[in-house]
């Protein structure tokens, strides 16, 4: 099969650019637009929704919505994977995914802050929970078989792993953009209202991505790139057969927690930024860019250092920072010899370095894993590998939801909620950290040499 040259690795990113330009609006900004805090609602943003602990006094609505949607989107991971791993199209099993499931993900995107009613009231809340539903169904249609053509695109190791550096650049780059949002919107609230510009932003930013995730299917024959044979299992017949695999299961246990700590810090972060440093929210906008600017230092030095030191080894030290990253944010707004945008520019600098670690090396590990697996059992379900693996971590963001929008509340005003959160995601990241370090890397790397 032809090797992926490397514009055509470029155009496979532009996908990965899309998407995460997606869920960059969705992670960042949905609790952010629909449980404002008082800063956001002194600037003019409506209450669509009821607020506070209002389902059995401890979840929020917003919460409740939120972890639904990532239940459900976990629930339909394995389905959607074993529509793909079995697709006979002639096109390939997964770029006609990749094609018919960017207009809905973009469509839903916006919709989701498109409420049909300006008065807060519980028509609001179903139809976030209709889209919300919808919009999850859609990245997993597009995300399952696009991350499977990581493990299948790339044919060793080396492969594998720069094609996941390329779309971390992407992925930095499309949640990046996401988080440039306030400052887009700054220019259109005159005009539009803040609701307004918000609004139009959205569709400036999906009209992109659309575009984006349409590039791989419209510049790369997957038939050309890829032989395998599709799969005749059922889906969770195929995804129990995966679990069975015992490295992949430590991987998924440590990838679990991450995802509770990253979900939680990345959900926060504008709130850290208003409520704790007491800045401007377009200064989440600055401190998001110079963290990406700097992670994306790192990536040439990861992407080497890696076949030198091994996957495990760096990141378990990326559990290490973003640990002490998380810890310190707890503390934001009470250094008091450090000015507020100080603390913030630390606090960027202290998590580029995990951010470009994590960004490249967890999608590299779950493609050894599978390459290693089909080695095993003949058996290529790569689609079903990382399915799996969203499954799972969308279970634990999940979680990371609802443990945010709850504990969030508490001492509403005051910001200690915002540090709680913190402190449980620095705690998270020390379990995740324990866990990976069961990993067997060299048992996996063994089983693909040998071939």
């Amino acid at each position: 099969m032809k090797k992926l040259s490397t514009p055509l690795v470029w155009a496979f990113a532009a996908g990965q650019f899309g998407w995460s330009l997606m869920s960059g609006l969705i992670s960042n900004w949905l609790i952010y637009f629909y449980q404002p805090d008082e800063t956001a609602i002194a600037q003019g943003q409506t209450l669509f929704i009821p607020q506070g602990r209002v389902i059995l006094g401890v979840i929020t609505i917003i919460g409740a919505i939120t972890a639904f949607g990532r239940v459900f989107d976990a629930v339909t991971d394995p389905l959607v994977a074993s529509w793909s791993d079995r697709c006979q199209s002639p096109k390939g099993r997964r770029m006609p995914f990749l094609r018919f499931a960017s207009l809905p993900l973009a469509a839903f995107t916006v919709l989701t802050f498109w409420s049909p009613s300006a008065k807060t009231g519980w028509l609001n809340a179903m139809f976030l929970f209709l889209m919300i539903t919808g919009y999850y169904f859609s990245l997993t249609a597009y995300c399952t078989p696009y991350n499977a053509l990581i493990s299948e695109l790339g044919h060793t190791p080396d492969e594998r792993l720069n094609i996941s550096t390329v779309i971390s650049f992407t992925f930095i780059a499309g949640t990046a953009i996401a988080y440039m949002a306030p400052t887009i919107w700054g220019a259109f609230v005159p005009a539009l209202g803040r609701v307004g510009a918000i609004r139009v932003t959205f569709i400036l930013m999906a009209v992109l991505a659309f575009v984006c995730m349409q590039v791989p299917a419209a510049f790369i024959k997957e038939k050309e790139y890829v032989d395998t044979v599709p799969t005749q299992d059922s889906a969770f017949g195929s995804l129990a057969a995966t679990f069975k695999n015992a490295e992949f299961r430590k991987f998924v246990a440590s990838d679990i927690l991450y995802w509770i700590a990253i979900t939680m810090f990345q959900t926060g972060l504008p709130f850290f930024v208003t409520s704790l440093l007491k800045l401007p929210e377009t200064m989440t906008t600055i401190y998001f860019v110079g963290m990406t600017a700097v992670s994306l230092v790192f990536y040439l030095p990861v992407n080497k250092l890696a076949p030198k030191f091994g996957k495990k080894k760096l990141m378990v030290f990326g559990f290490v920072i973003f640990c002490a990253a998380y810890f310190y944010t707890g503390f934001l707004g009470n250094i008091g010899f450090i000015p507020p945008t100080v603390q913030g520019g630390i606090l960027t600098v202290a998590a580029a370095l995990p951010m470009a670690i994590f960004g490249i090396l967890p999608q590299a590990v779950v493609a050894d894993i599978a390459q290693s697996d089909a080695r095993l059992t003949g058996q290529n379900r790569e689609g079903m590998f990382y399915a799996a693996r969203t499954f799972a971590f969308k279970m634990g963001q999940s979680l990371s939801m609802l443990l945010f929008t709850a504990v969030s509340t508490i001492g509403a005003g005051t910001g200690l909620g915002y540090r709680i959160t913190a402190f449980l995601a620095g705690a998270f990241c020390v379990l995740g950290a324990v866990v990976f370090l069961t990993y067997n890397e060299h048992k996996i790397n063994s089983i693909i040499e040998q071939k």
